[in-house]
């Protein structure tokens, strides 16, 4: 095999996010971000939670749920965003310098592995879309073979997106995105149509998950909060490839605060609509589409949506798969995206996620949580926007984020407390028990957020702080 040239080298790397990326690679402007942003988190399953808070809300409410507890959250886990374009590094790496190298390595993988839970539920919304385009055309599909098949179809064709590498994915996601925010305009006014905006300010939800109002409008917020995290992991990842800063914060935060959120009320809104023409709570955007639209516009919005579906299997798989190599970088960016695509399939034909979506949501929140606030508060009171480049990548021996054998316990503890914490005394997932009045003020997920943070900025004021921040001896100001 020819020997790669520099140049080429540094492009495979930058690819799959092990090298820092230089101002000169950098290929994204505000508009491509925030496009490939949003292409990404205009996923499908954003009708399916916000028909799912619907249930529990009045229409005020529920779009006071949605926008308030994305958009807040995500201005701040997207704070460290501003460390991700001026290092050219993801999360991940930087987070070498918080849970250590092997630490990194195994809760990367560990939650990589929870998020392509996500992309199972895509891939079964894909498979419904199909099926209910097929059904418009009178042709019937069983759906116990054909909504797993083409499931596993749909994260095929994504896999094709994610081998093409971030170039692919940015023009996929230019037409994507323009075409399913044009969609999801004539959607909502679709919904109002078939449903005079006074009769929606009237609607009283059928259905409880608490036996007071607040509880339900938390409850219904600890999803909110849940969905806005879901992105954490991922969302520091695709910002080091743009030109400035400030592009990267405001193209990230604009997507998910606000263009995701979007989405998520067009979905309650159609389950709102359908709920008041039919009697039934319904989940399923697809029958939501075919219910309300006219024929002609269904057909193409279901098209559409299906297609919304393998551009974020594409980006999906490729965000997580340099989750997974910026903790194991020797692997092989291709071997993880094909790695990937068996086991997004075999979790799409399995379809536990999909049957438990809410639990899953919010149990996959009280990992990410604690890591959210630990990013926040290392990058603006700990570290104080300062980091080793040298010992990130162990270079030349140096190696002050080895901490213990590889393991910040400091960074490890935060989490695990913070996790048993709030499962024991605040708020259990499984079972949607509240079990503490901080509930009602943080929701579950934000109580991790904010412990995990807290803890960790309290371990800096003990004489910890001279193990966390073991690089301050050798640290290179870039």
């Amino acid at each position: 095999m020819a020997k790669l040239s520099h140049a080429e080298y540094i492009r495979q790397e930058t690819v799959t996010g092990t090298v820092p990326m230089t101002s000169k690679d950098r290929q994204y402007s505000f508009w491509d971000l925030f496009l490939t942003t949003s292409g990404f988190s205009i996923a499908t399953w954003c009708y399916t939670q916000g028909a799912y808070v619907a249930q529990y809300l009045t229409f005020k409410q529920m779009l006071i749920n949605i926008f308030c507890f994305n958009i807040v959250w995500i201005l701040i886990e997207c704070i460290p965003v501003f460390f991700a374009v001026r290092y050219g590094i993801d999360l991940w790496v930087w987070l070498r310098s918080v849970l250590g190298i092997k630490g990194v390595a195994i809760l990367a993988t560990v939650i990589s592995m929870a998020n392509f839970g996500w992309y199972a539920v895509d891939s079964r919304l894909f498979g419904s879309s199909m099926i209910n385009l097929f059904g418009a055309f009178g042709v019937t599909l069983d759906e116990r073979f054909w909504l797993p098949a083409l499931g596993v179809l749909c994260v095929i064709l994504g896999t094709l997106i994610a081998l093409g590498g971030p170039e692919v994915i940015k023009w996929t996601n230019r037409f994507l995105v323009t075409a399913l925010l044009i969609v999801g305009a004539i959607v909502v006014a679709i919904c109002f149509t078939a449903v005079p905006l006074p009769e929606f300010l009237k609607y009283t939800p059928a259905q409880s998950i608490y036996d007071t109002k607040l509880g339900n409008f938390m409850l219904s917020a600890e999803g909110n909060v849940a969905f806005a995290f879901s992105w954490s992991t991922q969302a520091l990842v695709l910002p080091r490839l743009a030109k400035t800063e400030r592009s990267g914060y405001w193209s990230t935060s604009l997507a998910y605060g606000v263009v995701a959120p979007f989405f998520v009320a067009a979905g309650g809104v159609m389950a709102i609509a359908m709920y008041m023409k039919t009697g039934v709570y319904v989940d399923d955007h697809t029958k939501m589409l075919a219910t309300l639209a006219c024929p002609g516009f269904s057909h193409h919005s279901l098209l559409m949506v299906a297609f919304a579906n393998i551009g974020t299997q594409g980006t999906g798989s490729y965000v997580n798969c340099m989750i997974i190599k910026s903790g194991i970088p020797k692997l092989s960016y291709k071997l993880l995206v094909i790695l990937a695509m068996f086991y997004v399939s075999a979790l799409t034909i399995w379809g536990w996620v999909m049957d438990n979506f809410g639990s899953f949501i919010s149990l996959a929140a009280q990992i990410q949580g604690p890591i959210i606030g630990m990013t926040v508060v290392d990058y603006l009171l700990v570290k104080k926007r300062k980091i080793s480049l040298k010992s990130l990548y162990n270079i030349d021996g140096h190696n002050a984020y080895d901490f213990t054998h590889g393991f910040n316990l400091v960074g490890l503890a935060c989490i695990l407390i913070a996790f048993v914490t709030n499962m024991v005394f605040i708020y259990n997932p499984l079972t949607a028990e509240i079990k503490s009045p901080i509930f009602l003020i943080l929701t579950g997920s934000g109580y991790t957020a904010v412990c995990g943070g807290l803890l960790y900025y309290l371990a800096s004021l003990t004489p910890l702080r001279r193990y966390m921040l073991k690089d301050r001896d050798e640290l290179e100001i870039v």
